[in-house]
């Protein structure tokens, strides 16, 4: 199933502002009605002006450390490589120690609910087209349960540091990214609102995360996906910057941002890659070469994860490498042969399905 921008009916368009209405009421500030564009990972900007009044009067000495400092981070970093390598039960096991550890802070909770995202993207995803975002085949996960579980925990322990003027700047980054993940799960459904209204409150937090402290370059992930995404809408949505006062964007800028954040990232540094590189291999943009070399680099820095080999296969036949292509579909097919994992399992299948595809009267288990 292919999921295209360009399938926004006005019907579709009218719902959404009648919903939008609904739910805003007209006296609240124009920054607080600013919707909607619709985009799976969804990003979204927002006045600074408010952010640098609240900056003004932050209190001296508020910034302190999570309380497992240094070592909190590093376990996060070594959970993250393992998900990137295409382990994310060990990685969750990590996560989940990083939450016995250092039970206050959000991120354990919030790379476990990254984790689980992936687990449900790559078991009911659309993963043999490179240019196809997080389309889902089904609309229900046996880990659907887990991930809003877990996220709701993130979220909640982000915004009670920022509440407690704990490691302020760290936590918008971490409760931003927990929305961020939240669009992503519904707009892995279609599920436009829902995704507009996580996406919202998403890029709120995360452009406060950088005025905080404009080193977190994990925030140009999101930040960079809406400037891109909003500069490159179908006619009908960009439309709706007229009607709900949507902030404008820059294709430029968001390849920009989502360059820094796949080069200067830290936690979210391979998933900007990824996304950068599926940007890249979209029709409109045609950068073929750029988004192959960005998935071979995701490839040979994680060589256990045959999702990177799959894409990377795609992206061969795409450039007429034929023989190399079908070579790593037949390397995912042997790696994956009686898988366990359920991830592995799926992964299995879409090499099937893009190997048969290409040789319709191949049998293939």
């Amino acid at each position: 199933m292919r999921k295209t921008l360009d399938r926004i009916t006005p019907k579709r368009v009218l719902l959404i502002i009648v919903a939008l209405a609904a739910a805003v009421p007209t006296s609240a500030p124009l920054s607080a009605r600013c919707t909607i564009s619709r985009y799976r990972a969804c990003s979204w900007l927002t006045a600074p002006s408010a952010l640098q009044a609240q900056q003004r009067f932050r209190p001296k000495g508020q910034e302190t450390t999570e309380a497992g400092g240094d070592r909190t981070i590093d376990a996060a970093r070594a959970g993250m490589k393992m998900l990137m390598n295409g382990r994310p039960d060990e990685a969750i096991k990590t996560f989940q120690q990083i939450q016995q550890d250092d039970p206050e802070s959000a991120v354990g909770y919030l790379l476990e609910a990254d984790a689980t995202w992936w687990k449900i993207y790559l078991t009911i995803g659309n993963l043999v087209d490179p240019d196809v975002f997080d389309v889902a085949n089904t609309q229900k996960s046996a880990y659907d349960a887990r991930f809003e579980e877990i996220l709701n925990v993130a979220i909640r322990k982000a915004e009670a540091s920022i509440h407690a003027q704990r490691d302020v700047a760290r936590n918008y980054l971490y409760a931003g990214l927990g929305y961020g993940l939240r669009a992503r799960f519904t707009g892995l459904r279609d599920s436009d609102l829902p995704t507009a209204r996580a996406g919202k409150k998403m890029r709120s937090l995360l452009l406060q995360a950088v005025a905080t402290q404009s080193n977190l370059n994990d925030a140009y992930l999101g930040l960079g996906i809406y400037n891109y995404f909003v500069d490159t809408l179908p006619t009908l949505v960009k439309m709706l910057k007229f009607l709900i006062g949507l902030p404008g964007g820059s294709r430029d800028l968001g390849l920009q941002q989502l360059e820094t954040a796949a080069n200067k990232g830290d936690l979210v540094r391979s998933e900007a890659k990824f996304y950068l590189a599926k940007d890249c291999s979209r029709g409109t943009e045609q950068q073929y070469a750029k988004s192959l070399q960005l998935f071979q680099e995701l490839e040979r820095e994680y060589p256990e994860n045959m999702f990177w080999k799959l894409l990377v296969g795609s992206l061969e036949i795409r450039l007429g490498r034929v023989d190399e292509g079908e070579s790593r579909y037949r390397a995912v097919l042997s790696r994956t042969q009686g898988a366990l994992s359920d991830v592995d399992q799926a992964l299995h299948r879409e090499a099937i399905k893009a190997i048969v595809r290409r040789h319709p009267g191949e049998h293939l288990e």
